[in-house]
Formats: C-alpha cells, sequence, structure tokens
C-alpha cells in the first residue's frame, strides 16, 4: 500500500464549545449535586429522568439564540423522516411528559431532574454548548405561592451550599411588567418577532451591560470577534424608555431609613408602570410573592425585586427570577469577573397547553451546575471532598503475579481502595506511578520479604516530607514511620494505620 493510499490520522482535538471533565471536578459536582438534592427533597420535590434526545416539534422553538441555522439545538432526521433534536434545557421534555402522563399524576406535580443539556450556540468564555442544568418544577398550582416558594428554594440552596446571607441575591420580576413597558413603547401584542428581540436583547444584560443592549435594541452589535448580530431595530424614543426604566437605580435599589425597602419599590413601580391593566395584573403578582416571602421570614437582602431580570425564553409567562453571587470573583489569572446568575426560573403557564389544548399552570426553577461549582470555588466555598488515590501493589517479579494480585484483593475485600500495577516498567517508574495517581501509600514485596513472611508499607504522604535533620534519631524515627515492615497477614491492618493517619 502506498502513501497516498493510507488513510490521514485523525486529529485529537475537542469540539468548540465542550469540554471534557477530569475526577477532581466529577468528585467536587457529585458532592454539590447531593447537596442540592437533599434541600430540593426537603422541599418535598420527587425525582424524574427525562431522554437526552427529544422529537423537535415536542421541545418547540423557544431558544433565546438563534445565530445558527437549526435555531440553536442540534438536531437529526430520523430513518422515518421525523426530526430529533438533543434537549436543549429539562423544562420542555418535563412538559411532554406531563402532558403524555397527565391522568396518572398527582397535581400539583414537583419533580426534580439532573441532566446535561446542549445548545447549538456560538461558544465563548464560559458558555459552553452542552452543560448540566438541576432543575425543581411545580406543575399545576396557579398560586404565586409556588413561585414564592421556589424562590425561597433558591435561597436555601446557595446558603445550604456554604454562601452566606449577603453573597447572594435572589432577583424577582414579572414578564407582565415587560409586557406593560413594551406596550408603553408603542410595541403592539402582535409584535412577537420585535418583543422577543427586545427581550432577549435585555437578557444579556449581565454579560454585555448598558451600551451592549443599547446597541442590541437598535441596529445591532459587533462583538470582540467581529461578528454582527442584528438588533431590534428600536428608535432611539423608544431605547430610552425601556433602559430608563430597567436599569434606573433608584428603582431597583430603593432604599428608605438606610435599607432597601421590597414594598417601597412596588410602589415606585407601579407609579413608573401607569395603570394599565397589564402592569396592574403584575404588580399584584409581584407584592403576593414579596409578601409571602417576607412573612416565611426571607428579608429583601435575600430575595428582591430587580426591573432588569427578564429571562430571554419564550415561554415564560409569569414571575421570573434568577440568583446571583454578590462578592467580586476572582479567576485564576487575577481578574475581575461578572459571574453572572447561577440559578434562574419563572412561570411558564402555557407550555404544557401546547400539547393538551388545556391550560395547565407550572412553575420552576434550574441551577447553572457548572457555573454555580466555579463561583463556589473561586469564593473558596466549595472543594468537594479530597480523595486519596488507591493503595499501590507493586510488582517486583513478574512470575508472582497471583501472589500480589490476592494481596490487591484482601484490601478490596476490606474496603480499601487498590490496584496492581498493570504496566512493564521498573521500580523507580513504579514509584512515580503511584506519586501521580495521588497513592497513600505502596505494598512493596520482594524475594527477601517473601522468605520472611512480610511485605513494606511505605507511606507516600509521610515520606514526601521526611527530609535529612540535624538530630540523626529524630530522622530514622520519621524515615521508620514512612516505611515500614509488616507479617504478611497484617496487610490490611498496617494499611490502615496509614490511612487513618490521613484521615481516610
Amino acid at each position: 500500500m502506498t502513501k497516498q493510499d493510507e488513510s490521514p490520522r485523525p486529529e485529537a482535538r475537542l469540539p468548540k464549545g465542550l469540554q471534557d471533565t477530569a475526577a477532581p471536578e466529577i468528585r467536587a459536582t457529585e458532592s454539590m449535586l447531593a447537596t442540592i438534592k437533599c434541600v430540593f427533597e426537603r422541599y418535598g420535590f420527587e425525582p424524574l429522568d427525562t431522554p437526552a434526545i427529544e422529537y423537535t416539534d415536542a421541545l418547540g422553538k423557544f431558544l433565546p439564540d438563534q445565530d445558527r441555522p437549526n435555531e440553536g439545538v442540534f438536531s437529526f432526521q430520523d430513518e422515518d423522516e421525523q426530526w430529533l433534536s438533543l434537549r436543549y434545557d429539562l423544562t420542555a421534555p418535563l412538559a411532554r411528559y406531563v402532558a403524555e402522563n397527565f391522568q396518572n399524576l398527582p397535581k400539583p406535580f414537583r419533580r426534580y431532574q439532573v441532566g446535561p443539556v446542549w445548545r447549538n450556540e456560538k461558544p465563548g468564555p464560559g458558555r459552553f454548548r452542552q452543560f448540566m442544568q438541576f432543575d425543581a418544577d411545580t406543575v399545576g398550582a396557579p398560586s404565586v405561592a409556588a413561585d414564592a416558594e421556589l424562590c425561597m428554594l433558591a435561597a436555601d440552596t446557595l446558603e445550604t451550599l456554604g454562601i452566606p446571607r449577603g453573597d447572594y441575591v435572589v432577583k424577582v420580576n414579572n414578564r407582565k411588567v415587560l409586557d406593560g413597558l413594551l406596550e408603553s413603547a408603542g410595541l403592539s401584542v402582535g409584535d412577537t418577532h420585535t418583543r422577543l428581540a427586545v427581550l432577549r436583547s435585555i437578557d444579556k444584560y449581565d454579560r454585555l451591560g448598558d451600551e451592549g443592549v443599547r446597541a442590541l435594541l437598535g441596529k445591532g452589535r459587533k462583538d470582540e470577534s467581529g461578528d454582527f448580530t442584528k438588533g431590534a431595530g428600536l428608535q432611539e424614543k423608544q431605547i430610552d424608555l425601556i433602559c430608563g426604566f430597567l436599569f434606573a437605580k433608584g428603582l431597583r435599589r430603593f432604599e428608605q431609613e438606610g435599607a432597601y425597602s421590597n414594598i417601597n419599590t412596588i410602589v415606585g413601580l407601579s407609579a413608573a408602570l401607569g395603570s394599565s391593566s397589564i402592569a396592574e395584573e403584575a404588580i399584584s403578582e409581584l407584592e403576593g410573592l414579596l409578601n409571602l416571602v417576607e412573612s416565611a421570614g426571607y428579608g429583601p437582602e435575600q430575595i428582591q425585586f430587580d426591573a432588569s431580570v427578564v429571562r430571554g425564553l419564550e415561554y415564560y409567562t409569569g414571575p421570573v427570577f434568577e440568583a446571583e453571587l454578590t462578592p467580586s470573583i476572582v479567576d485564576e489569572r487575577g481578574q475581575t469577573i461578572r459571574l453572572g446568575s447561577v440559578v434562574s426560573g419563572g412561570r411558564y403557564d402555557g407550555l404544557v397547553e401546547r400539547f393538551t389544548g388545556e391550560k395547565v399552570p407550572a412553575t420552576g426553577i434550574s441551577v447553572g451546575v457548572s457555573r454555580l461549582l466555579f463561583g463556589l470555588q473561586l469564593l473558596g466555598k466549595f472543594k468537594g471532598d479530597a480523595v486519596l488515590g488507591p493503595v499501590v501493589v507493586l510488582v517486583f517479579d513478574k512470575d508472582r503475579m497471583a501472589d500480589y494480585q490476592k494481596m490487591v484483593q484482601a484490601l478490596r475485600n476490606a474496603n480499601i481502595r487498590a490496584e496492581l500495577y498493570l504496566g512493564s516498567s521498573g521500580m523507580k517508574a513504579q514509584m512515580k506511578y503511584a506519586d501521580r495517581r495521588g497513592s497513600p501509600c505502596v505494598v512493596i514485596q520482594g524475594g527477601d520479604e517473601k522468605e520472611r513472611g512480610e511485605v513494606q508499607i511505605k507511606d507516600l504522604v509521610l515520606g514526601a516530607g521526611v527530609t535529612p535533620v540535624d538530630d540523626r534519631e529524630e530522622y530514622l524515627k520519621h524515615q521508620a514511620e514512612a516505611q515500614f515492615p509488616a507479617p504478611e497477614a497484617d496487610l490490611v491492618a498496617a494499611v490502615k494505620k496509614v490511612l487513618a493517619r490521613h484521615g481516610a
């Protein structure tokens, strides 16, 4: 076969917008998820899982970014020519599940779910095409009490994860407030395309700030890479009205007697919006929600109104909320970053109705797992559980593999993580391997130890700290602790002694 006939070697490369996850990150994530699960269970939510793939028409077309031909989702056609898509969130599949099983479910239906979702969007720093969400939803409850409960759930989740009061805030708004605002700006209810463009532009406020949002509300915006995003096409007067309302600090952070007051802000909101029926409905719902959380003991430093909260997804119909971490966060390069929302959600009363034709009220929240873990780690609030590597049984004599395997099995039977070195390298390389695995100790048995019925236990953690000192006796004592003989019959007890030394 000639060189021309040979197939080119594939390049080992990760697709854009995706990431590999190593063991420490996986363990930290699992530990955080276990904490979140406990809080969600405490609120009475039950677990549910749905497939990663749904029929495309079941998912609908609700994504906030439409810079891809298939509108933000990864899709493919099945052999029966029906279109399937990877789920872009956990809410649309829930709506399909509820509609399909409506008669057999308790109402209200309360569920939580954790799993990966996929977005066919332009990747960027902190924006991935695959990421994990942890959702809690209540379906069949029309009262704002259900929305209030989710705001309290978000606050309790963050505090249970170690975020103290004052270092987070759950911000609440209502899509009907925004409807009233757009009505004041001269955008009719029937102009769905422009309204959605406006909402999606405002939803980028955390990332783009006032100037970026104003550009998107107008002709459009060119990002750092040179790509241009077409704007909503509003007139300057309309942009001033919308930005003046949403980003006015006096309305967002009303202070009275030195303390933030939700009720005072609602009074100011009522005056700003006027007397349209949709605005009155929004204010009534906001007032009811904030009164409920206040009566449950949650102050405005935990849960508060914020006019800039929009949520870009089209299906939200009432209260919307998001939680963010408020301390300055410095990344590994020493730069201060804005993390954005780590929990978000809202009411979506029309999503199940798409399938059933009947109104089914629903509300939910979603935890951005990767973003929250990233923020917790940078704040030093959450490092996950440190896990020692496995005990490694070294191989001196390849003809005695059965003896070494027996030792490994004895350790495993005692519930100790252990492995047999399966490479082909010598002793020096085997020790280096154990170091790289984070092993607390290695088990050594050469011919001499075998004749004496012994093993040598070498404590790699303690050994790494043994350095020559002036006091020879002290030095030899430390050396003896770092490596010591034990009867082969006492192998498990000897290894446990080392593990206990290091808190395992």
